[in-house]
């Protein structure tokens, strides 16, 4: 049987019904709510450090981790070479995009974690591969100390060093696309891959097949050659 009554105006509650049983007092429900209260402040105590030490950090967008340099040169008959430099450094990346005067880019990408070149001409169906040596680092070197106080130059064709380099494609050691790191194969998907290697000036009844020209913030460019060594 069910059993109501009244408290007194001292009592804790206004009303306690019971069924037979003994009432449930404000006191035994207390614990239960400062255990919630209690984990609740736990857990927003650690959200809070979590915050602060970063291990909730939203990661940052690729474009915004990259910076874009723009170098202004004139050739050798006094034109313009249109060039930029889309510098990466959270993954050592450089990627150079050059204009000829036929309004046709190439790209030049310079992976300097695993210390390759690679070389995406318009004009060609195939990519070219080279290893870095001293001097790539050193020009590296000189950009990415310069792109952090600006992000344009302007070279004076009187102060700047020309160089030339011709490389060797190899034709037959035709590179697997898949044995690449994912910058490469995003830049040469839809093409061939093939290693090249420097050699000392052009010799003899060789043809160029073309040349790009690239320059540095620290007054060098340099015209590299490419042309197909015999099988």
């Amino acid at each position: 049987m069910v059993k109501c009554w009244k408290c007194s105006d001292n009592c804790l509650e206004d009303a306690q019904c019971t069924d037979g049983g003994s009432a449930v007092s404000p006191q035994s429900r207390f614990p239960h709510k400062a255990f919630w209260l209690s984990l609740s402040a736990s857990l927003l105590v650690i959200i809070i450090v979590l915050s602060v030490t970063g291990h909730l950090r939203l990661p940052t967008p690729h474009s915004q981790s990259s910076q874009i340099i723009r170098i202004m040169m004139p050739d050798q008959s006094g034109a313009l070479i249109n060039q930029s430099a889309v510098v990466d450094q959270e993954n050592d990346l450089v990627t150079f995009s050059v204009t000829s005067h036929a309004n046709q880019t190439s790209t030049v990408l310079f992976d300097i974690k695993h210390g390759l070149i690679c070389y995406k001409p318009m004009e060609q169906q195939s990519c070219f591969l080279r290893k870095m040596e001293k001097s790539d680092y050193d020009n590296m070197h000189s950009l990415l100390q310069e792109f952090t106080h600006k992000s344009h130059f302007q070279l004076s064709a009187n102060e700047t060093q020309r160089q030339k380099e011709f490389l060797g494609v190899l034709a037959d050691t035709q590179v697997d696309l898949s044995t690449l790191e994912e910058p490469l194969q995003a830049l040469c998907h839809d093409r061939t891959i093939h290693w090249t290697r420097r050699v000392e000036g052009l010799g003899k009844q060789r043809l160029v097949y073309f040349c790009i020209d690239i320059c540095f913030p620290s007054n060098i460019c340099v015209s590299v050659c490419f042309y197909y060594l015999p099988e």
